[in-house]
């Protein structure tokens, strides 16, 4: 009984014993797995190339977004500045229309009498310029009091400030004074385009009253138009004025117009973004204001530590590179990755360790990451 007790024993202690040496086993594989330990011949099958990590200049891409805008200057609201009755229009928006092209006949009974008050004062300024000098001659020669001459020097000079007053109202309302006569008084004013542009807005239609603060009609010279950016804080200072870019929109992202940063903004929304605006190269006509658009803007970077695009693997979402650890070890390093540019990325590392100095896989990392798996399997 003894004996079967003891041999018992002796299996029990041998069994726990291989428990605790497959476990062991288990752990050292798990710790392993951040690297792989090749022969000669086996990096020689697998392409795999070293180097050391080199200082770039890596050019970023900022991407953002805005919309096309039109500067203050290109945008014309037209309106009647004595108000009237539209009498015809063939405008509809979008239509294009050029400089001093009729767009627009108004009409009202203020317009004959406004003809008939210069008419009027101009006729009779011929008697009171006479009877001024008249006046004048007479004072002269004492025949004539002070009060007459002067009375009939206000009346020459009111006159006078009348017709320049009435000229100025005409042609603010589009008439020209020079043409007007008795014979050729007309109820009816002309409405004409300032710009080359095409139309945005109609707000009026036919048989309409409008009053002097009503926009009729909105035009847009489009020659000119802007590209507004929407620039973040942390942006700004890797932005200045002449910077090129290209931008794009969503609907044909192939076809890139060239452009050229205009204006800063120099205050901070809410959201804190700025505006910046930016010029076409190139004008297109397909391009309407209100589209939005989508840059790309080239910004320099300062030196960074960088590797072939090729050295980087991307293994369960975290980004890695193989470093050499001698005797052919290689180990799995975690990294961030930052810009890329001509094949070339910038590799930031999560330890202030000097890497300058390491060697690491520039080609086959994912042959590496291949072998690393079939060996933890």
């Amino acid at each position: 009984m003894k004996k079967s007790l003891f041999i018992l024993t002796t299996l029990l202690l041998l069994m726990a014993c291989n428990t605790k040496k497959k476990t062991e086993e288990t752990t050292i594989v798990a710790k392993n797995e951040n690297f792989v330990h090749l022969t000669d011949a086996q990096i020689k099958n697998a392409g795999i190339v070293t180097g050391k990590i080199e200082q770039k200049e890596i050019s970023a891409i900022l991407k953002v977004n805005g919309k096309i805008d039109v500067p203050p200057q290109n945008m014309v609201s037209i309106s009647v500045p004595l108000g009237g009755y539209l009498k015809t229009t063939k405008l509809l928006p979008g239509m294009h229309v050029f400089k001093s092209d009729i767009i627009a006949v108004m009409e009202d009974q203020q317009y004959i009498q406004l003809q008939q008050d210069y008419l009027t004062a101009k006729a009779k300024i011929s008697f009171l310029e006479n009877e001024y000098l008249r006046q004048k001659e007479l004072n002269q020669s004492q025949a004539s009091s002070d009060k007459v001459y002067q009375q009939a020097e206000a009346d020459y000079r009111t006159q006078r400030v009348l017709i320049t007053s009435l000229g100025e109202k005409l042609k603010l309302a589009g008439i020209n004074f020079d043409k007007i006569s008795e014979n050729s008084i007309s109820r009816s004013i002309n409405i004409y385009s300032p710009i080359n542009g095409y139309v945005s807005k109609v707000n009026v239609n036919i048989g309409k009253y409008v009053s002097p603060t009503e926009v009729l009609f909105e035009l847009i010279n489009p020659t000119d138009i802007h590209l507004a950016l929407k620039i973040f804080e942390k942006n700004l200072n890797k932005l200045y004025i002449g910077q090129k870019l290209t931008a794009y929109t969503n609907n044909n992202p192939e076809k890139k117009y060239p452009c050229e940063i205009l204006l800063i903004g120099k205050d901070l929304s809410i959201e804190g973004n700025t505006e910046v605006h930016c010029h076409f190269e190139l004008y297109d006509k397909t391009l309407i204001p209100g589209t939005y658009m989508n840059a790309e803007i080239e910004v320099k970077n300062i030196k960074a530590f960088a590797l072939p695009t090729d050295a980087i693997v991307r293994f369960e979402g975290k980004q890695y590179v193989y470093k050499i650890n001698g005797n052919n070890q290689f180990d799995m390093v975690e990294v961030t990755v930052g810009e890329s540019e001509n094949g070339f990325a910038e590799i930031i590392f999560g330890s202030d360790n000097d890497m300058s100095k390491i060697d690491f896989v520039t080609k086959g990392a994912y042959s590496l990451l291949m072998m690393m798996k079939n060996k933890a399997e």
